[in-house]
């Protein structure tokens, strides 16, 4: 890096300002494994993620499969037609994940309204099989709805994700039980995630700077 009037600062990693340490974790991860193993790695990573598609075939529809029907490394739900028949949106069955003890996959990308799912070659065979359990239940979550089993806008989905604090008021006021909300099945019982932070609006945070942090009134001397 350059300083003063001799001196200016260039693009680093391809970007302004970027961070050249993320390269490293790459390339060391490129060296350690060799090229026998990344191989082995991209295949295992194809092969996670059209078992995740087979699993699934029949509950969600896949776009951009090959000629075979198969996916490559990531594969795409798409959730769009839940917002017709049951008025959900994807980021509903995102936030419901986290219910299940998952981290949601991306959102809307590449194409809105989709989940893309990227298994990677270190997922073991009994947390896909989690996943696509967790995964079964919420399309039986969203046929409750289409079906008037469940409420159209009070429903586990709608409401996903449920922190601690929502289920121990005195009052339950929802038409699903407590049960139904924070466990829905039962690996969630052996080591339950609990999330700190029920729904947001997460168009406005997009579009707003909101900082959580004491005004500059609080740092003035006395």
């Amino acid at each position: 890096m350059k300083l003063g009037n001799k001196y200016s600062i260039t693009a680093v990693s391809s970007a302004p300002w970027g961070s050249p340490s993320i390269l490293i974790i790459s390339y060391a991860y490129i060296k350690m494994i060799g090229s026998k193993g990344l191989t082995d790695a991209t295949k295992i990573a194809i092969l996670n993620a059209n078992y995740l598609k087979a699993k699934l075939e029949g509950k969600y529809k896949t776009l951009y499969s090959g000629k075979n029907g198969r996916v490559g490394h990531e594969l795409i739900f798409d959730m769009r037609e839940f917002k017709t028949t049951a008025k959900v949106e994807v980021e509903d069955i995102a936030k419901r994940l986290m219910d299940y003890n998952f981290h949601a996959p991306t959102v809307s990308f590449p194409v809105p309204g989709t989940l893309m799912v990227e298994p990677t070659e270190s997922e073991n065979n009994s947390e896909l099989d989690r996943f696509c359990d967790a995964m079964t239940a919420i399309r039986e979550e969203i046929r409750e709805i289409e079906s008037g089993e469940a409420d159209i806008t009070d429903n586990v989905l709608k409401n996903a994700p449920h922190t601690a604090q929502s289920i121990a008021v005195e009052e339950w006021k929802h038409a699903y039980s407590r049960e139904k909300a924070v466990y829905p099945i039962s690996f969630g019982q052996i080591s339950k995630f609990w999330p700190s932070v029920g729904r947001i609006d997460s168009a406005y945070g997009d579009r707003n700077l909101i900082c959580s942090c004491n005004p500059v009134s609080d740092y003035a001397e006395a």
